[in-house]
């Protein structure tokens, strides 16, 4: 059994926190929802759009906690329902695209016509979601810190008071000068605050799931460390993959004259040393490798 998992009253407090974050999440949202439609203002629909980025974060957090707290029962999923979290980060950086396209094209339909919009709302409401954020990282921070399931919807929520500012903002500036384009300019702040924080989730998301190697790991790197392991004569068949964002993976074949657990040990080490602590490693006698179709795949 490994040491620092666990598996009971830790996990069942992350799980139980996350459940009442999204409840509050979700009230708020209702609230700034309603709110946005009945005063008409594009910035607290714009929020309101972030917040239910928020809420679609933390349930699809709490989704991939619960599965890979659960593990796989199928000899068919060996990796078990890891892979949950990344699926899950691509539909959240889809949604999160798509809702700062349509605040945009709103916030073009409104230049030259910007409806009139009541600041006090706008305040009110403002004020009220930065305390339901503030809530929801107080509940979160600590465990963010030991699952990056818990973290991306963390930091969700930390990104999202930026846009409860920006409505406070647009409701003080209204109040006071009644200049009718605060709203309409918030709201393609925080568009343009989110839009590209989604496409660089959705890159790194996607750069997993198409088994490439991590940015962080020089691959030719690893191979002439690995070469040079006291006894290895060649390295082959190398692959480095991202399991899930924390988790990277390799496989290794390395050609020696002689079988020794030194070599094993020595290019463990090689391979913890740049974090990949998750690893296969084969060792061949050279007519074994000579036999082999070694022709490398960098992933």
């Amino acid at each position: 059994m490994g040491a620092g998992h666990d598996h009971s009253h830790g996990g069942d407090t992350k799980v139980s926190r996350m459940v009442l974050g999204a409840a509050i999440l979700t009230i708020f949202f209702v609230v700034e929802l309603t709110t946005a439609l009945a005063i008409n203002s594009i910035a607290l629909l714009a929020d309101a759009g972030h917040m239910l980025t928020d809420l679609v974060a933390m349930f699809m957090g709490l989704t991939a906690v619960v599965l890979a707290r659960r593990g796989s029962t199928s000899p068919s999923r060996t990796y078990g329902w890891h892979r949950a979290e990344v699926f899950t980060a691509v539909a959240n950086a889809a949604l999160l695209i798509g809702v700062a396209g349509f605040i945009l094209y709103e916030a073009f339909e409104r230049l030259g016509d910007a409806p009139e919009v009541p600041g006090v709302p706008l305040i009110v409401v403002a004020l009220a979601g930065l305390l339901a954020n503030a809530l929801v990282v107080l509940l979160l921070r600590s465990h963010s810190k030991e699952s990056l399931a818990v973290k991306g919807a963390y930091m969700e929520v930390v990104a999202d008071t930026l846009g409860s500012i920006g409505v406070l903002i647009a409701g003080i500036v209204t109040v006071t000068t009644g200049w009718p384009y605060a709203d309409v300019v918030v709201a393609v702040l925080v568009a343009l605050w989110v839009l590209p924080r989604a496409i660089s989730l959705a890159r790194s998301a996607l750069r997993i799931l198409s088994e490439s190697s991590p940015s962080h790991i020089d691959v030719e790197e690893l191979r002439a460390a690995l070469g040079a392991v006291d006894g290895v004569t060649e390295v082959h068949d190398l692959h480095v993959w991202t399991l899930v964002p924390g988790k990277d993976m390799v496989t290794a074949h390395l050609t020696s004259d002689r079988h020794s657990a030194q070599i094993l040990d020595d290019a463990r080490a090689v391979l913890a040393a740049r974090g990949l602590a998750h690893s296969t490693v084969q060792i061949e006698p050279p007519d074994t490798a000579a036999d082999c179709d070694c022709e490398s795949q960098k992933r």
